[in-house]
């Protein structure tokens, strides 16, 4: 396995990109828009930058990975490509036209895999035309800082693409578990709906933002309170997993809170809107609550 291809430029397409290419892969980088793909290498770029100032790459280091990444807004382009990541929106209709579009043009033994965090892998797999060949992938932001990954076979998944995927995580660096194909996995399984019950503390006016906050991190030794992680997930793909987790189970309890449907409503997503639970458009983070 040589050459990558990551459908997606967004936070987390670019930061699978930036380990691929860093950890020796040819990595083609697609999105719907060449402006979406400079912009997510120039990220990458300032991401490198930012470890040869901390003497984790050198210069030489950080240019030959850059060099291996190729940008592309076609999907003719990823016939040579070994294993191709999908990393888009957390949308299980938009994954199932991406994975259509490459019937025709992934060679017959490319894997394939996708980065959703809680989207059944059997279901996605159906739209692939290579279920066993197919598997979830689940980094977590930021990637290259992040060690975990979730390998996640579906049911035809064949042993050897679980071994091909773990043979990956490891040139990565990054330790590998094997989750079962359950809505939202491990981590997310766990993690969730702790920031959906912070959520419905918040509007049940048991605390403020800031005290939820400290509670956690003080109290349960959390290196940030779950409010400030809910906005840096991302609260519309927060809402997504609720969404996921509530259908998947048909369990009550994964209900999303009313306060986290409104704000996603409202367009505040977080960190990459500006606005969530905390105020980024200044120079620190204000509470809005």
């Amino acid at each position: 396995m040589q050459t990558i291809g990551v459908i997606g430029a967004g936070l987390m397409g670019n930061g699978i990109a930036h380990v691929a290419s860093q950890a020796g892969y040819d990595v083609i980088l697609s999105d719907v828009a060449m402006a979406r793909c400079e912009a997510a290498k120039a990220t990458i770029a300032k991401n490198m930058a930012r470890q040869v100032s901390k003497g984790v790459l050198t210069h030489e280091q950080a240019d030959t990975a850059l060099a291996r990444i190729t940008l592309t807004a076609s999907n003719g382009d990823f016939v040579t490509a070994d294993l191709v990541i999908e990393a888009a929106t957390e949308n299980e209709a938009i994954k199932g036209q991406i994975f259509a579009g490459l019937k025709d043009v992934l060679k017959p033994g490319a894997l394939l895999a996708s980065n959703t965090s809680s989207i059944s892998i059997t279901r996605l797999a159906a739209a692939t035309g290579r279920a066993d060949r197919f598997c979830g992938l689940h980094f977590f932001n930021p990637v290259p800082l992040m060690a975990l990954v979730e390998i996640i076979p579906g049911l035809a998944t064949s042993s050897e693409t679980t071994a091909a995927m773990q043979g990956f995580a490891a040139r990565l660096g990054k330790t590998a578990i094997l989750a079962g194909d359950a809505p939202a996995f491990i981590v997310n399984r766990v993690l969730c709906p702790m920031l959906n019950e912070a959520i419905f503390a918040l509007g049940d006016g048991v605390g403020s933002v800031v005290d939820i906050d400290t509670g956690l991190k003080l109290g349960a030794n959390h290196p940030m309170g779950p409010l400030t992680l809910a906005d840096f997930v991302g609260l519309d793909t927060l809402l997504s997993i609720m969404k996921v987790m509530q259908d998947g189970t048909g369990d009550p309890k994964y209900r999303p809170a009313p306060l986290l449907v409104k704000y996603v409503e409202a367009g505040w997503y977080g960190r990459k809107s500006g606005r969530g639970f905390y105020d980024y458009t200044g120079a620190e983070p204000v509470p809005t609550r």
